[in-house]
């Protein structure tokens, strides 16, 4: 479904109607129409002109003395005063809809300055300049001062496309307003500290914050708001509003006779406010996206029973689907992206007391939703809308499940949902159809014309299976047109060939094709090219068999992505593609068997982000007498035939993120400008080219480099001890890895002993460094040990000595370790036991020395391969260390042993036997004092008897 992004539902739209009814009836008169307007108001409007940037020519009829023609004003025909000063941007911004174009949307939008001479119209009422790029502009103070303002918009879509810095407060001079609108779609650079200036308005009956960073008003900005009695629209979306600027009670609630509000996209995390329980006026609530640690609770939202529209999509909603009691007049309801228990069966049963349905728009994606597809949905008589993707219903679409859809439902989303089996031809019922969403499901069996009879209105068709045999197109009629004229095509592992069918070639109409691994082979017809070319803004076929020269592609003027990838085109890139398509974002060709040179022409793509022609057979330097598009994000161009030194002007190319230039024919040294002119790299990739000198220090300055690939050039000297500053490699968590394609980009490393692919976010989530296969020498630094986030260190096959580093047990993460192939010496250091992710190591051809550390890790990789060719290493899994041999059991010494067992028993028990009896008698006199004395006192007569005894012996040995 199409998102309109005007921040204001129906009630916005009666307002404008109202208040622009007002005004043609104030300066209309039935006998004359006025053509020119006061001078002094001609003169001010020609010198606000000569400080805007108007490159679509919008403003080109403001010439000449007729001023009250010109475009964009109004002027009252019984004054001749101009009263209204429409600027808008005529090209309206509609998100989410694939025929929308930003580029015609840029192309029509007025830049530069805003004059005050606007202040000469002393009875301006209506000044819109909405959609325009004020950029980096101040909203003027002076606007505070156009008094006479009822209407003002300043709103924009795209949040560098909006003013910026604080709303200024001579805005509360503007008594008379009744709309005012600074709205943004998500946050912009504009903010308030204090809101109090609104409370001087108090005809307001619209009002649009929307983007606007509100968090440093703490809770003021809801006391100045309940101070506007008339308001009946508020817009709060993404305003940075967090839990502790969101009382939960109002002593005084001003606000009863809201119509419409919208706090979405804020950070609310406290409960949600009872206060908002009493606006029993209220038509549309949207709360999405908000974290509320308790969410509404809908027994208390069924109070609420004028709502017709209510989002509580992504609020945190948890348990059982909610029972919506008297909600009986909803016509839009959005509880996507929660966390529910149960079905759609159990849904529909909150409705039953509402004895007529009106619900138009029903969304309960990614809701965690279980069960069959309920017949029940049939109830909704008046369904146009129905979103049920992302959910578990594993199932298959029953025919009735269809059958009982409504006649008008113009979107069905069913995509992500796990739905298995064949698709009921009774699709083709839904004649009011206009988007159908079926993409990633387990489908199976074939499409006839049937499944399409009556889909006269269909225009988006998302398609694809995610089982391993195609969908196929099984079409009894070869020259068979479909009955309706698509704008998005979109089918992937559908099999529509081997060629392109005449059915396909009949859709004229396509702003987006999309036809992944569709089984078309030959060449791409012409014809059809050309008919679609004026609207057609990305253009993938992708994974066929296409052949043939590259198209001739003339005459693209929103042509934005191109993804030609794994199909079978040979020759030349032809310049047309870089001279007729300036607008280029994304430029895929990897995967063909292109040869030539690449077109030096590509310095025309002003906004191009992401190049991928890798793994073809170009050859030659890669061009830059015209220049590199600084613009670019990603370069791919490996695996191909590219020669020289890696050019110097990718040092303007300040925001490139990953660069492979792998598998060419570079020469020269790796460029130290690397490391300071790119310092967003988040990948490096240069393997398998004649690159030598050594590996410059400045490539540590590159703080979100993931993965760098050095490996299989001539490169010498040392390995930089600076790798500790790769903070990305430092800790573990989440990537900075951003998808730029419009399909799906593959990123090939060597990990774990071979080479793999890895795709989008999953190739983000790799650290690697590897430098084999070259000629660096002396020893691994031990500074690598601190790169705790490593997952691939690879130094295989080059000429390091020295020890393993002794911390190499810090990289905790690591599951590649090839050292092999290199000199180094000593023994393996017992903290490599300690990496329990390790599956692959690789520590032969070494000198290295000692047992095998043992360790619950180590013990499962077994193979003795991968300890060979150190002759002094030993240890399983290779033999047995020889002191192990010298303490082997014989039968001789058993006996011996069995001996010193007898004896250490013996020896044993004496000690314990003098140690018990010692403590016994000492412990005992220690404890009791009477025991002590008696003790004693008879140590005392005993001492007394030995020295007579003693006495008398020696008296008897004098006399003799």
């Amino acid at each position: 479904m199409d998102i309109y992004v005007h921040f204001n539902p129906i009630s916005r739209l009666i307002l404008h109607f109202m208040f622009l009814l007002m005004l043609a009836f104030s300066c209309l008169n039935t006998s004359t129409t006025v053509e020119s307007c006061m001078e002094e108001e001609r003169r001010a409007l020609l010198i606000f002109k000569q400080d805007l940037n108007d490159s679509s020519g919008r403003l080109s009829s403001w010439v000449g003395h007729q001023c009250c023609l010109w475009r964009g004003i109004t002027c009252n025909n019984r004054t001749s005063r101009v009263v209204s000063l429409d600027l808008r941007n005529p090209y309206a911004v509609i998100l989410y809809d694939n025929d929308w174009n930003f580029t015609q949307y840029d192309e029509s939008c007025l830049r530069g300055k805003l004059n005050p001479s606007l202040l000469v119209l002393k009875h301006l009422r209506y000044l819109d300049l909405s959609g325009n790029n004020f950029q980096e502009i101040h909203i003027p103070s002076f606007f505070g001062e156009l008094t006479t303002l009822r209407y003002l918009n300043l709103s924009s879509t795209f949040y560098n496309y909006s003013f910026v810095g604080e709303i200024p407060s001579s805005l509360g001079n503007l008594s008379n307003l009744n709309y005012l609108d600074f709205g943004h779609f998500y946050q912009s650079s504009s903010y308030s500290k204090n809101l109090n200036w609104l409370s001087h308005l108090s005809s307001l009956t619209y009002l649009n914050l929307g983007g606007v960073n509100l968090s440093s008003t703490g809770v003021s900005w809801l006391h100045a708001i309940n101070m506007l009695p008339s308001l009946l629209e508020l817009h709060l979306s993404y305003c940075s509003i967090d839990g502790n600027q969101l009382p939960l009670s109002l002593p005084t609630n001003n606000l009863t006779s809201l119509l419409v509000l919208d706090m979405s996209g804020n950070v609310i995390n406290s409960p949600f406010p009872k206060w908002m329980y009493n606006l029993t006026s209220l038509r549309k609530l949207d709360l999405a996206e908000n974290p509320f640690s308790l969410p509404p609770s809908i027994n208390e939202l069924v109070r609420l029973k004028a709502l017709e529209h209510l989002d509580l999509g992504y609020t945190g909603l948890k348990g059982q689907l909610l029972s919506f009691g008297n909600l009986c007049k909803l016509k839009s309801l959005d509880l996507s992206s929660n966390e529910f228990e149960g079905g759609v069966e159990e849904f529909l049963s909150g409705f039953s007391n509402c004895s007529f349905n009106r619900m138009e728009s029903l969304d309960l994606s990614w809701c965690g939703l279980e069960g069959n597809l309920s017949s029940s949905l049939g109830m909704l008589k008046n369904l146009q809308h129905l979103d049920l993707s992302g959910n578990s219903f594993r199932g298959s679409i029953p025919e009735y499940f269809i059958g009982n859809l409504s006649a008008s439902v113009k979107t069905l989303s069913l995509g992500y949902s796990e739905l298995v089996g064949s698709l009921p031809q009774n699709l083709g019922r839904l004649n009011e159809l206009v988007d159908l969403d079926l993409s990633d499901n387990l489908w199976e069996g074939s499409l006839t014309e049937a499944h399409f009879m009556n889909l006269t209105r269909l225009e988006r068709l998302y398609l694809s299976t995610t089982r391993p045999d195609p969908i196929v197109f099984n079409l009894t009629d070869y020259e068979w047109i479909p009955p309706f004229h698509l704008r998005v095509l979109d089918l992937e592992n559908c099999r529509v060939g081997p060629g392109f069918p005449l059915w396909l070639q009949s859709q004229t109409q396509l702003s987006r094709v999309g036809l992944i691994n569709a089984g078309i082979s030959g060449a791409i017809p012409e014809e059809w090219l050309s008919s679609i070319s004026s609207q057609i803004q990305a253009l993938d076929l992708s994974h066929n068999q296409i052949s043939g020269k590259l198209p001739f592609l003339f005459n693209f003027p929103y042509l934005f992505s191109i993804d030609f990838s794994h199909n079978q085109f040979d020759g030349t890139i032809p310049s047309s593609i870089c001279s007729n398509i300036p607008t280029l974002w994304e430029f895929s060709l990897d995967n063909n068997q292109l040869s030539g040179e690449f077109p030096k022409e590509w310095s025309l793509w002003s906004d191009i982000v992401y190049v991928d022609v890798s793994n073809n057979s170009l050859s030659g330097n890669i061009p830059t007498s015209m220049g590199v598009p600084s613009s670019l994000l990603v370069l791919k161009a490996g695996n191909n035939h590219f020669s020289g030194e890696i050019p110097s002007a990718f040092q303007n190319c300040s925001s490139l993120e990953r660069l492979d230039l792998g598998g060419n024919k570079f020469t020269g040294s790796i460029p130290s400008w690397i490391g300071s002119k790119l310092s967003g790299l988040n990948l490096l990739q240069l393997r398998s080219n004649s690159l030598s000198g050594h590996i410059p220090p400045q490539l540590c300055n590159l703080p979100s480099l993931q993965i760098l690939d050095l490996s299989h050039n001539r490169l010498s000297g040392t390995i930089p001890r600076c790798l500790n500053n790769l903070t990305a490699l430092l800790s573990s968590g989440s990537s900075g890895w951003v998808s730029y394609g419009v399909g799906t980009e593959v990123t090939t490393v060597t990990t774990k002993g071979r080479e793999s692919e890895y795709f989008e976010g999953n190739a983000g989530l790799l650290t690697i460094i590897d430098l084999s296969s070259n000629e660096l020498e002396d020893e691994i630094p031990e500074e690598v040990s601190s790169l705790t986030a490593l997952g691939t260190l690879n130094l295989s096959m080059n000429q390091l000595s020295g020890n393993i580093p002794f911390n190499i047990g810090n990289l905790f993460h690591l599951e590649t370790l090839d050292l092999s192939q290199n000199q180094l010496s000593g023994n393996i250091p017992q903290s490599l036991s300690n990496l329990t992710f390790l599956s692959h190591l690789n520590l032969s051809r070494n000198k290295l020395t000692g047992r095998i550390p043992s360790g619950s890790q180590l013990q499962t990789l077994e193979d003795p391969s991968i300890y060979e060719a150190n002759p002094s290493l030993c240890g399983s899994p290779l033999p047995k260390c020889p002191e192990d041999n010298m303490h082997e059991p014989h039968a001789d010494d058993n006996k011996d042993h069995e001996d010193d067992d007898n004896k250490l028993g013996f020896y044993t028990s004496a000690v314990l036997g003098f140690i018990i009896g010692f403590w016994s008698v000492c412990g005992t006199l220690i404890l009791k004092k009477s025991w002590r004395y008696a003790y004693f006192q008879f140590f005392d007569h005993i001492k007394e008897k030995v020295a007579l005894a003693i006495s008398l012996r020696v008296a008897r040995l004098q006399r003799w």
